[in-house]
């Protein structure tokens, strides 16, 4: 199973059954409100990064409204990469009504970014849910090792693995009653497939299959280290970034982490 073509086919369907203006508001946004689209934890770790004049990178970087704001920021150069060439039109399309010269986006399968790219980047982000549509985190590792330059700065900000342990309101094992029941396998190796549309971006709809996969930290720290990124940061956080599992916010759980590797 070509799980990326399938992906690529899913995020496109998704995107033309979008929410009426999903996205469309973005560029207000990026002009009215400085560090948009960032938590208040990334800003701060961001804000730690000298990026001015740097170039940087995003990874699936969707509808662009991420790098867009790093870019206005700080005063550095972008490129977005995601694979659904819709969402990325819409990105372009972002950046011109928010008048963002600095910032490019290229429709393309991530590990298959051209070589063109490879040692160019200062700094490349992932954000929320990006490294769960990759079977082999060493092989999406290895291409951010060969885009980044020597002491270029890996940051990934996501949903932590044990998040992935719960189940989220509206699944068949949530129980309001019992949040502390696990309902997944911390090790689960068999992947997700989900054919009901993407939920914040469009109403439930029977999609196309969009296939993503699990991920312990082991999993995430001996990838960058097979690939020269070595971990100089982990902080975990016990809140949901992505709003869809808030009551658990709290309670004792890891939610979400931010990273920081750097290519040796």
């Amino acid at each position: 199973m070509d799980y990326i073509k399938n992906n690529k086919m899913a995020w496109e369907e998704a995107f033309e059954n979008r929410h009426k203006n999903w996205g469309d508001e973005n560029y207000l946004a990026l002009n009215k409100v400085k560090w948009a689209f960032f938590s208040e934890d990334m800003q701060k770790e961001i804000k730690e990064i000298d990026l001015k004049g740097k170039k940087i990178a995003q990874f699936c970087c969707n509808n662009g409204r991420e790098i867009l704001s790093l870019v206005k920021n700080t005063s550095c150069n972008g490129v977005g990469f995601d694979i659904a060439e819709n969402i990325i039109n819409h990105a372009k399309t972002t950046a011109n009504k928010a008048k963002i010269a600095d910032c490019t986006f290229i429709a393309c399968n991530i590990l298959e970014i051209p070589s063109k790219y490879y040692n160019q980047f200062d700094f490349i982000f992932l954000t929320i849910g990006a490294i769960t549509w990759f079977e082999d985190l060493n092989i999406l590792f290895q291409k951010a090792s060969k885009c980044l330059k020597t002491n270029g700065l890996l940051l990934i900000n996501d949903f932590h693995p044990i998040y992935n342990m719960l189940a989220l309101p509206g699944e068949e094992s949530y129980d309001p009653n019992n949040l502390d029941k696990v309902a997944y396998s911390y090790f689960r190796k068999e992947p997700w497939i989900e054919t009901n549309g993407m939920s914040y971006m469009s109403a439930e709809y029977e999609s196309k299959p969009f296939i993503s996969f699990t991920h312990n930290m082991s999993n995430i720290i001996n990838g960058l280290s097979a690939n020269n990124l070595k971990t100089i940061k982990l902080n975990e956080y016990d809140y949901d970034i992505s709003d869809s599992a808030t009551v658990y916010n709290g309670k004792g759980f890891p939610l979400s982490y931010i990273l920081i590797a750097e290519k040796c």
